[in-house]
């Protein structure tokens, strides 16, 4: 590494919320820094008492603090959603209090949101302090460089393969359907990974409507249609993945037009963070759509018990994979060698990788210049990967209409005529 900085402290912070690895980056970054001469602090709950002009709500770290907190989950800092940028009182306090401390750099680890706060901290100190930013989310929604995930991610996934398998055995025995949504607010990446690695019976993600509306009715259609098909096969069970992306996807009013009455209260409250984002996980959306999934079935005399899981919480904070725990060695590590190099005095930087070596992307680069966040990094659907997850899902396609006997077998057990059975479902693939 480099030596060009040798004096002050190195602060590290936490924003947004949990993924596994976070401790990885924060052990990384203490070690790598104090072995360059710098003091390392660790500030409590992102940028929460920064915002306020609070300067007490820190740790002072050293290498025997962090030495063994690589392979462990959830974060020793901390964490929360404070926006910083949100108000010009607010980021003057932490400019403010960053001085008092004599913070000369700053190490934040969180995902678009936190990585926006931190690019303004860099803009605003006018390169009094230098900023490097961990990207981190188990959604990998971030923009990064080719196929490089976001830490957090495979660790997830990983875990929620392991869940999924527990409920495929328990549909298969029981001879029931579960209903299970997958953390992601703006992408599919993790629902469809969990969805794809563990042989579900089918995925739904918001990438799939390919930029058209997207509708609580056509989200159920297709399960309800997945069912059907299970049934005319003999099955009466089977696992359904949502990414929790597609509640932003209907918008309020989209979920609200699907709640008899509009009553969307019976289903949770519609609150937004300090960042504007729907609070997702303040919607019951499973129950939302099981009911609206079995009300629909009920109409066409079809038994099914539906069971809704919302999978997420348990895997933020588990203790990383191997692959994250050196992921992260890797980011921390980084973090501080771009933080002693001649460009973070020139520019604010997401720190990642590239076959192996670090590539530090401009935070003006990175951030969209109408929004000030990050672009989000899409599943693409377009792809052969996602042809291959679709090629082994259950549910209706093109075929099932074209093929008569198949079609009288489904309308049969929706009790319709065929041609009623393709006028209510054919829209699903184009075939109405």
């Amino acid at each position: 590494m480099s030596t060009e900085i040798k004096r002050g402290r190195l602060g590290i912070l936490v924003g947004g919320g949990p993924a596994p690895g976070i401790n990885g980056v924060i052990a990384a970054a203490t070690i790598g820094g104090i072995m360059e001469g710098f003091e390392v602090i660790g500030f409590r709950d992102g940028f929460k008492w920064l915002a306020a002009g609070d300067t007490q709500h820190y740790t002072k770290l050293t290498i025997d603090d962090v030495k063994r907190i690589h392979s462990t989950g959830g974060s020793i800092l901390g964490t929360a959603r404070t926006n910083p940028a949100k108000s010009e009182t607010s980021m003057h306090n932490v400019l403010d209090s960053l001085q008092k401390l004599g913070v000369k750099a700053l190490v934040t680890i969180g995902g678009d949101d936190t990585g926006f706060s931190a690019s303004h901290v860099y803009r605003r100190g006018e390169g009094k302090i230098r900023v490097a930013h961990v990207p981190k989310t188990i959604d990998n929604d971030l923009p990064l460089p080719g196929s490089t995930p976001t830490f957090g991610f495979e660790t997830a996934r990983h875990y929620g393969v392991q869940v999924l398998r527990n409920l495929a055995e328990d549909a298969r025995t029981t001879a029931r359907w579960y209903l299970v949504i997958s953390m992601g607010r703006s992408a599919g990446h993790l629902a469809l990974g969990i969805g794809k690695a563990s042989a579900a019976t089918l995925t739904i993600i918001p990438e799939q409507f390919r930029g058209a509306p997207v509708t609580a009715e056509a989200v159920a259609d297709q399960i309800i249609g997945s069912i059907i098909k299970r049934l005319a096969d003999g099955s009466a069970y089977g696992v359904a993945v949502l990414a929790e992306g597609l509640i932003e996807s209907m918008g309020e009013k989209g979920l609200i037009s699907a709640v008899p009455g509009g009553h969307l209260e019976r289903y949770g409250k519609v609150v937004r963070d300090d960042h504007g984002h729907l609070r997702l996980g303040e919607i019951e959306f499973g129950r939302l759509m099981k009911d609206l999934i079995s009300h629909r079935l009920e109409a066409m005399k079809i038994k099914s018990t539906i069971i809704d899981k919302d999978l997420g919480y348990e895997l933020r904070c588990a203790d990383p994979i191997p692959f994250d725990i050196e992921y992260t060695r890797d980011l921390g590590y980084g973090a501080v060698k771009f933080l002693l190099s001649p460009d973070s005095e020139k520019f604010g930087a997401i720190i990642s990788f590239v076959d192996g070596k670090m590539m530090p992307l401009k935070f003006e680069n990175m951030l969209n210049p109408k929004t000030g966040r990050m672009n989000v990094r899409r599943v693409n659907v377009d792809g052969e990967s996602y042809d291959c997850a679709c090629h082994y899902m259950i549910r209706l396609e093109k075929a099932d209409f074209e093929d008569q006997a198949q079609l009288n077998k489904l309308a049969n057990i929706a009790s319709m005529t065929p041609e009623q059975f393709r006028e209510r479902f054919g829209y699903l693939v184009g075939m109405k």
